[in-house]
């Protein structure tokens, strides 16, 4: 049978106890065994000098009756101390148990607590007892690890409810080509179908594999960016953003939006493919959901230690608190979800914030009054010069109106 911690440290207590006591017993003994002095007295006539004590010898008599006296107490210390011993020892074991369940008790509560925690109930916690001690330190480590253990729980079931969220849209959006793509098939055959009917047939085919193309390509693109690999090299979002900004400057010139650049520089350690990407989705964002005669406005700088990129457009006026939602996979405006026709997979913003948090980055949207949205990245910011082709300097802007400007 395995004893219990509070057996255990009992048994010890009450082993000190007898211990000692068996170790005082045996002195007292053998300290009494000692025989007697000589008894001394003042012999003023004594061969010594006068006023001195001179030992006289005992008679046999005084010895004999201190022998006796040495042996009748010595006989009568062993069984007394014995059953003095005895009581001690029952005494310290009673003491020795009532002190260990006293001094064991918050343990007791710690144990008690943690079985009480499951998963569905993780606010439990260890009462911290005064004053400040090992016990107490013990019990604020185990309240610190359960905290822990709460919001790794909750982080778990966020994520958890993101990939089912996630899933189910991922599913959904491949769904609707192929059932676009079947009913096609299944019409266009149920008959004898002309050359052009089979055309037509082969063209809606074709754009639903390219709508599944284009989904599963941003799902890879979003699976990579969450993951945060490759490899991490200097750069300049400056740079990336005015790449960002010439090769929209078609679609921008054709929907008649005036671009307004200020890029300075803004070095960060990254992978350059998924930065490239960020700026891409962000500017393509902000220009396909903008509107005719609308306004673009890109921005890059540093402040202290980080690294930030800008970016304000107008638009179509959106909730304050449905832009959080644009974040989601699958979601347009107002929590929508994209549909086959819609100019974009809803994938942009969430390919954006999956980038932004593999380089350690943070990312702040917000709606602006009147319509359009505000966007702001800050990564953390790189001391050393990053390689760069030419130094980017104001230039006139070949898309705008007039007083703008555009770096490149």
């Amino acid at each position: 049978m395995r004893l219990t911690a509070r057996a255990r440290l009992a048994i010890l207590q009450t082993a000190l106890v007898l211990a000692a006591g068996a170790a005082l017993t045996g002195l007292t003994y053998l300290l009494m065994q000692r025989r007697p002095a000589l008894v001394t007295h003042l012999d003023p006539d004594g061969p010594g000098p006068e006023g001195t004590l001179q030992p006289i010898p005992q008679p046999q008599d005084l010895r004999d009756l201190a022998d006796q006296v040495q042996a009748d107490t010595l006989s009568a210390l062993l069984p007394q101390a014995g059953l003095a011993l005895v009581v001690v020892t029952v005494l310290a074991a009673v003491l020795a148990w009532l002190v260990a369940g006293r001094v064991l008790r918050p343990i007791r509560v710690i144990s008690s607590a943690a079985r009480r925690m499951s998963a569905e109930n993780l606010t439990e916690r260890v009462p911290v007892t005064t004053p400040a001690d090992e016990l107490s330190a013990l019990a604020c480590t185990v309240n610190d690890m359960l905290d822990r253990i709460q919001r790794g729980v909750a982080e778990r079931d966020r994520i958890l409810d993101s990939q089912r969220l996630f899933t189910a849209n991922a599913a959904h959006e491949l769904r609707t080509p192929l059932t676009t793509a079947r009913t096609a098939i299944d019409v266009t055959l149920d008959g004898h179908p002309s050359r052009d009917e089979l055309l037509a047939m082969a063209g809606d085919v074709r754009d639903a594999v390219a709508h599944m193309q284009r989904v599963l390509n941003g799902l890879l693109l979003l699976a990579r960016s969450q993951a945060g690999t490759g490899t991490r090299e200097p750069a300049d979002l400056a740079s990336i953003a005015a790449a960002a900004l010439d090769t929209a400057e078609e679609q921008a010139a054709a929907a008649g939006i005036a671009i307004r650049a200020r890029l300075r520089p803004a070095l960060v350690t990254g992978e350059p493919v998924l930065l490239e990407r960020l700026a891409g989705n962000l500017v393509d964002n902000a220009l396909r959901y903008n509107h005719a005669d609308g306004r673009l406005t890109v921005e890059t700088y540093t402040a202290g230690a980080r690294a930030v990129l800008r970016i304000r457009n107008t638009g179509r006026e959106i909730v304050p608190e449905e832009a959080q939602a644009l974040l989601e996979p699958f979601v347009h405006g107002q929590g929508t979800r994209v549909r086959t026709d819609s100019p974009g997979l809803g994938l942009g913003l969430s390919i954006v914030r999956a980038i932004t948090h593999a380089h350690q980055g943070r990312l702040a949207i917000t709606a602006r009054p009147g319509g359009g949205l505000d966007i702001t990245i800050d990564l953390p910011h790189h001391s050393r010069p990053a390689p760069r082709p030419a130094e980017i300097t104001a230039q006139p802007a070949s898309v705008g109106v007039a007083g703008e400007g555009r770096a490149r």
